[in-house]
């Protein structure tokens, strides 16, 4: 194990020496990510931030970079300069994307250097696969980094709320089908193994009728991260049908929890940076090679609404103690 660690500490700190950051957007989840990034970059190190402009990867881009100092030199000591998105630097050790815009974009850059696609929903993933040669290319070590936890993470986040029930309702689109193909997997898997009941509303007419029929059939209700969770009248739909039925909402942001949900699995941006930087590690130690590696978001705390928890007669762990059995489960 000492000589592994000598072996891949070189590669973990060129990857925090040299590290190329593109944005597509102006998300603040974003920003967020990108403020971790940059406050946890090794001190000395490059760090260049590169953000796209709407003419996208041939555009020419405005770049910060800097050297990772105390918040009170940083200011003093960062530059900014305009180059070509496609001109890379020669000695990147690691270039990060944030957001799918940004995915885009560095998949058409030309280089070898290890990437890592952040923040990407699942569905944007599938996109990437379906629309990008570029991210099977085999001279290049890609890791794709997605903004919400794994499923088998909600299912574990239910079986510790609801440790007696274990039919769960969804609604979904088609184009969610990859999230629901996870879903049944994680359902499989469990020990007894979870009922899935889903139903799919192809636009937001037959989001009502989709309800009526799933809500009869569940115990509980879970929100995927797809169009209807994007989406704040389709997920009020469904927390209105849920409190209508009694039956507790469950989901991955802490939006649908203020809004009424019982809980989510919720990762952070601060969270995702550090998972980021991992995965960074992983791919200059050699991981990746010749397909993505992809990893679910490890969820950083757990979110419970009390008052819903109250009117349905439920007396819940603290959120700290059901943030500890993910972290166990996982």
């Amino acid at each position: 194990m000492l000589a592994l660690a000598c072996m891949v500490q070189p590669a973990a700190s060129a990857s925090a020496a040299e590290l190329t950051v593109l944005v597509g957007d102006e998300l603040p989840a974003h920003a967020e990510f990108v403020q971790h990034l940059r406050a946890s970059q090794e001190p000395g190190s490059r760090f260049d931030l590169v953000r796209l402009a709407p003419g996208g990867a041939d555009a020419a881009q405005a770049v910060e970079t800097a050297r990772a100092e105390p918040e009170s030199e940083r200011g003093a000591n960062a530059g900014v300069r305009t180059r070509s998105l496609r001109t890379a630097p020669a000695n990147a050790a690691l270039t990060l994307a944030v957001g799918a815009p940004a995915a885009r974009a560095a998949l058409e850059r030309p280089g070898q250097q290890p990437l890592v696609l952040a923040m990407l929903s699942r569905l944007d993933y599938e996109s990437l696969r379906a629309s990008s040669p570029a991210l099977k290319r085999g001279d290049r070590r890609v890791g794709v980094l997605l903004r919400d936890p794994a499923m088998a993470d909600q299912l574990a986040l239910i079986g510790a709320v609801l440790p007696q029930k274990h039919r769960i309702g969804v609604v979904a689109t088609f184009e969610s089908e990859p999230l629901v193909r996870e879903l049944q997997r994680a359902a499989q898997n469990g020990n007894p193994p979870w009922d899935i009941q889903v139903e799919y509303a192809p636009d937001a007419r037959s989001l009502a009728g989709a309800l009526r029929s799933v809500v009869p059939r569940s115990d509980a209700l879970l929100v995927l991260p797809d169009l209807i969770g994007d989406n704040q009248a389709a997920t009020l739909s469904v927390l209105h049908a849920g409190a209508g039925a009694g039956l507790p909402v469950f989901g991955a942001s802490e939006g649908l929890v203020r809004s009424g949900g019982l809980a989510a699995a919720v990762s952070t941006p601060a969270q995702l940076a550090r998972q980021a930087r991992l995965l960074g590690q992983k791919l200059a130690s050699g991981a990746g090679g010749g397909s993505p590696l992809v990893e679910s978001a490890a969820p950083a705390t757990v979110r419970v609404n009390v008052t819903v928890a109250r009117g349905l007669g439920l007396r819940l762990p603290e959120e700290r103690e059901l943030t500890e059995r993910l972290t166990v489960v996982r």
